[in-house]
Protein backbone atom coordinates (compact mmCIF):
# COMPACT_ATOMS: atom_id res chain seq x y z
CA UNK A 1 0.00 0.00 0.00
CA UNK A 2 1.20 3.32 -1.32
CA UNK A 3 -0.46 5.13 1.65
CA UNK A 4 -0.41 2.84 4.81
CA UNK A 5 -3.85 3.68 5.55
CA UNK A 6 -7.42 2.04 4.51
CA UNK A 7 -10.09 3.75 3.09
CA UNK A 8 -12.41 2.35 4.93
CA UNK A 9 -13.43 -1.04 6.75
CA UNK A 10 -14.81 -2.32 2.98
CA UNK A 11 -11.38 -1.58 1.60
CA UNK A 12 -9.76 -3.67 3.90
CA UNK A 13 -12.25 -6.33 3.25
CA UNK A 14 -10.88 -6.50 -0.39
CA UNK A 15 -7.22 -6.20 0.29
CA UNK A 16 -7.66 -9.35 2.83
CA UNK A 17 -9.66 -10.86 0.55
CA UNK A 18 -6.89 -10.63 -2.12
CA UNK A 19 -5.07 -12.66 0.42
CA UNK A 20 -7.23 -15.14 1.09
CA UNK A 21 -8.09 -16.56 -2.50
CA UNK A 22 -6.92 -19.97 -2.12
CA UNK A 23 -10.21 -20.38 0.40
CA UNK A 24 -12.79 -18.73 -2.08
CA UNK A 25 -15.12 -20.73 -2.69
CA UNK A 26 -14.81 -23.63 -0.39
CA UNK A 27 -17.08 -25.28 1.38
CA UNK A 28 -15.23 -26.31 4.41
CA UNK A 29 -14.36 -22.53 5.49
CA UNK A 30 -16.20 -20.34 7.34
CA UNK A 31 -15.62 -16.75 8.09
CA UNK A 32 -16.05 -15.34 11.22
CA UNK A 33 -15.83 -11.47 11.66
CA UNK A 34 -15.96 -10.19 15.21
CA UNK A 35 -19.06 -7.36 15.72
CA UNK A 36 -18.96 -4.84 15.22
CA UNK A 37 -16.88 -3.48 13.15
CA UNK A 38 -14.92 -6.69 11.84
CA UNK A 39 -18.41 -7.57 10.31
CA UNK A 40 -17.85 -5.08 7.56
CA UNK A 41 -14.61 -6.20 6.95
CA UNK A 42 -15.84 -10.05 6.47
CA UNK A 43 -18.82 -9.07 4.95
CA UNK A 44 -16.85 -7.62 1.67
CA UNK A 45 -14.35 -10.66 2.17
CA UNK A 46 -17.28 -13.07 2.19
CA UNK A 47 -18.87 -11.36 -0.99
CA UNK A 48 -15.39 -11.38 -2.92
CA UNK A 49 -14.97 -15.22 -1.67
CA UNK A 50 -18.51 -16.51 -1.59
CA UNK A 51 -17.98 -17.18 1.87
CA UNK A 52 -20.65 -18.00 4.37
CA UNK A 53 -20.27 -14.91 7.47
CA UNK A 54 -21.09 -15.73 10.68
CA UNK A 55 -20.84 -13.57 13.86
CA UNK A 56 -18.79 -14.42 16.39
CA UNK A 57 -19.51 -11.78 19.48
CA UNK A 58 -16.71 -11.03 22.14
CA UNK A 59 -16.85 -7.85 24.17
CA UNK A 60 -13.99 -6.41 25.70
CA UNK A 61 -12.98 -5.91 29.47
CA UNK A 62 -12.56 -2.53 30.02
CA UNK A 63 -10.30 -1.23 32.48
CA UNK A 64 -13.01 1.23 35.00
CA UNK A 65 -12.17 4.63 34.07
CA UNK A 66 -10.07 3.86 31.37
CA UNK A 67 -12.50 1.52 29.25
CA UNK A 68 -10.22 1.49 26.02
CA UNK A 69 -7.29 -0.28 28.01
CA UNK A 70 -8.83 -4.23 27.89
CA UNK A 71 -7.85 -6.06 31.07
CA UNK A 72 -9.66 -8.91 28.87
CA UNK A 73 -12.18 -10.07 26.83
CA UNK A 74 -15.33 -12.83 26.91
CA UNK A 75 -16.68 -14.25 24.07
CA UNK A 76 -19.60 -16.21 22.79
CA UNK A 77 -19.39 -19.93 24.65
CA UNK A 78 -18.09 -18.67 27.69
CA UNK A 79 -14.36 -18.09 27.11
CA UNK A 80 -12.53 -15.59 28.74
CA UNK A 81 -8.88 -14.12 28.45
CA UNK A 82 -7.85 -11.94 31.37
CA UNK A 83 -4.36 -9.86 30.59
CA UNK A 84 -2.69 -10.18 33.47
CA UNK A 85 0.03 -8.00 32.87
CA UNK A 86 -1.99 -5.13 32.79
CA UNK A 87 -4.28 -6.47 35.93
CA UNK A 88 -1.43 -6.46 38.07
CA UNK A 89 0.48 -3.15 36.96
CA UNK A 90 -2.93 -1.21 37.68
CA UNK A 91 -3.64 -3.27 40.44
CA UNK A 92 -7.20 -4.11 39.66
CA UNK A 93 -8.50 -6.92 42.09
CA UNK A 94 -10.64 -9.86 41.12
CA UNK A 95 -14.46 -8.62 42.32
CA UNK A 96 -13.79 -5.43 39.74
CA UNK A 97 -12.75 -8.14 37.29
CA UNK A 98 -16.15 -10.53 38.08
CA UNK A 99 -18.45 -7.18 38.02
CA UNK A 100 -16.97 -5.50 34.84
CA UNK A 101 -17.21 -9.21 33.35
CA UNK A 102 -21.04 -9.89 34.53
CA UNK A 103 -21.84 -6.24 33.42
CA UNK A 104 -20.19 -7.34 29.26
CA UNK A 105 -21.98 -10.74 29.63
CA UNK A 106 -25.42 -8.96 29.85
CA UNK A 107 -24.35 -7.30 26.35
CA UNK A 108 -22.82 -9.99 25.32
CA UNK A 109 -26.05 -11.97 25.01
CA UNK A 110 -27.87 -8.82 24.07
CA UNK A 111 -25.73 -8.47 20.74
CA UNK A 112 -25.82 -12.56 20.14
CA UNK A 113 -29.62 -12.47 20.15
CA UNK A 114 -30.04 -9.13 18.21
CA UNK A 115 -27.38 -10.39 15.72
CA UNK A 116 -28.80 -13.98 14.99
CA UNK A 117 -32.41 -13.19 15.11
CA UNK A 118 -32.94 -16.93 16.48
CA UNK A 119 -30.47 -18.83 13.99
CA UNK A 120 -28.34 -21.09 15.39
CA UNK A 121 -24.49 -20.55 14.83
CA UNK A 122 -22.88 -22.22 11.87
CA UNK A 123 -21.41 -25.51 13.19
CA UNK A 124 -17.21 -25.08 13.10
CA UNK A 125 -16.31 -29.09 13.46
CA UNK A 126 -14.15 -30.14 11.00
CA UNK A 127 -14.09 -26.73 9.18
CA UNK A 128 -11.63 -24.17 8.73
CA UNK A 129 -12.77 -20.87 10.56
CA UNK A 130 -10.99 -17.46 9.79
CA UNK A 131 -11.33 -15.16 12.11
CA UNK A 132 -11.50 -11.34 11.03
CA UNK A 133 -11.76 -8.39 12.64
CA UNK A 134 -10.86 -4.44 11.32
CA UNK A 135 -7.99 -4.22 13.05
CA UNK A 136 -6.17 -5.13 16.83
CA UNK A 137 -4.89 -3.36 19.23
CA UNK A 138 -4.18 -5.36 22.49
CA UNK A 139 -5.54 -8.70 20.84
CA UNK A 140 -7.73 -9.80 23.85
CA UNK A 141 -10.88 -9.97 22.18
CA UNK A 142 -9.10 -12.35 19.26
CA UNK A 143 -7.58 -14.61 21.48
CA UNK A 144 -10.75 -14.82 23.40
CA UNK A 145 -12.61 -16.04 20.48
CA UNK A 146 -9.93 -18.49 19.21
CA UNK A 147 -9.54 -20.15 22.26
CA UNK A 148 -13.23 -20.33 22.70
CA UNK A 149 -13.85 -21.87 18.39
CA UNK A 150 -10.75 -24.43 19.72
CA UNK A 151 -13.34 -26.03 22.24
CA UNK A 152 -15.44 -26.74 19.19
CA UNK A 153 -13.33 -28.78 17.11
CA UNK A 154 -12.58 -26.68 13.95
CA UNK A 155 -9.75 -27.82 11.32
CA UNK A 156 -7.90 -25.10 11.37
CA UNK A 157 -7.96 -21.64 12.52
CA UNK A 158 -7.06 -18.54 11.04
CA UNK A 159 -7.21 -14.89 11.73
CA UNK A 160 -6.66 -11.97 9.23
CA UNK A 161 -6.75 -8.67 10.37
CA UNK A 162 -5.82 -4.74 8.53
CA UNK A 163 -3.46 -3.88 11.32
CA UNK A 164 -1.85 -5.14 14.44
CA UNK A 165 1.16 -3.52 16.26
CA UNK A 166 4.44 -5.58 15.74
CA UNK A 167 3.85 -7.52 19.43
CA UNK A 168 0.56 -8.72 19.35
CA UNK A 169 1.15 -9.96 15.65
CA UNK A 170 3.89 -12.04 16.86
CA UNK A 171 1.77 -13.31 19.99
CA UNK A 172 -0.94 -13.84 17.42
CA UNK A 173 1.02 -15.64 15.02
CA UNK A 174 2.23 -18.64 17.90
CA UNK A 175 -2.01 -18.46 18.62
CA UNK A 176 -3.52 -20.02 15.46
CA UNK A 177 -2.43 -22.18 12.46
CA UNK A 178 -2.69 -18.90 9.84
CA UNK A 179 -2.15 -15.66 10.75
CA UNK A 180 -2.53 -12.75 8.37
CA UNK A 181 -1.78 -8.80 8.79
CA UNK A 182 -1.32 -5.87 6.20
CA UNK A 183 0.22 -3.64 8.74
CA UNK A 184 2.04 -3.99 11.73
CA UNK A 185 3.54 -0.21 12.36
CA UNK A 186 5.43 0.41 15.43
CA UNK A 187 3.84 3.82 15.99
CA UNK A 188 0.04 2.29 17.11
CA UNK A 189 -2.44 4.51 18.87
CA UNK A 190 -5.50 2.95 17.97
CA UNK A 191 -6.85 0.91 15.41
CA UNK A 192 -8.89 4.14 13.95
CA UNK A 193 -5.84 5.81 13.21
CA UNK A 194 -4.87 3.32 10.35
CA UNK A 195 -8.66 4.60 8.31
CA UNK A 196 -9.62 7.57 6.77
CA UNK A 197 -13.00 6.65 7.42
CA UNK A 198 -13.87 4.98 10.79
CA UNK A 199 -17.13 5.39 11.66
CA UNK A 200 -18.33 3.73 14.28
CA UNK A 201 -21.16 0.85 13.29
CA UNK A 202 -24.59 0.30 15.14
CA UNK A 203 -26.39 -2.53 15.76
CA UNK A 204 -29.04 -2.27 12.35
CA UNK A 205 -26.08 -1.81 10.15
CA UNK A 206 -24.53 -4.77 11.62
CA UNK A 207 -27.26 -6.71 11.15
CA UNK A 208 -28.04 -5.44 7.66
CA UNK A 209 -24.64 -6.43 7.03
CA UNK A 210 -25.28 -10.14 8.08
CA UNK A 211 -28.75 -9.98 6.60
CA UNK A 212 -27.01 -9.03 2.91
CA UNK A 213 -24.46 -11.64 3.13
CA UNK A 214 -26.83 -14.35 4.12
CA UNK A 215 -29.26 -13.57 1.02
CA UNK A 216 -26.51 -13.53 -1.59
CA UNK A 217 -24.98 -16.87 -0.28
CA UNK A 218 -28.66 -18.04 -0.93
CA UNK A 219 -29.17 -16.41 -4.31
CA UNK A 220 -25.70 -18.33 -5.03
CA UNK A 221 -26.88 -21.25 -4.27
CA UNK A 222 -30.31 -20.99 -5.90
CA UNK A 223 -28.36 -20.43 -9.09
CA UNK A 224 -26.14 -23.52 -8.63
CA UNK A 225 -29.44 -25.80 -8.25
CA UNK A 226 -30.43 -24.21 -11.46
CA UNK A 227 -27.28 -25.07 -13.51
CA UNK A 228 -27.35 -28.54 -11.63
CA UNK A 229 -31.21 -29.25 -11.52
CA UNK A 230 -30.52 -33.10 -10.49
CA UNK A 231 -27.73 -32.19 -8.27
CA UNK A 232 -28.53 -31.18 -5.05
CA UNK A 233 -25.07 -31.51 -3.38
CA UNK A 234 -22.96 -29.76 -6.24
CA UNK A 235 -25.87 -26.93 -5.48
CA UNK A 236 -25.01 -26.49 -1.58
CA UNK A 237 -21.41 -27.02 -1.92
Amino acid sequence: MKDERFQNRKEAGRLLAEELLEYGGRKDVILLALPRGGVAVGAEIAKILHLPLDVFTVRKLGVPGQEELAMGAIATGGGRVINRSVVASLGIDERTIEAVAAREERELRRREALFRKGMPALSLRGKIAIFVDDGIATGATMRAAVETARKLEPAAILAAVPVAPPSVAEEMAELVDEWIVLLTPESFFGVGQWYKEFPQLGDEEVCALLHEAAAARKKERENRRKEWPGDGAAADQ
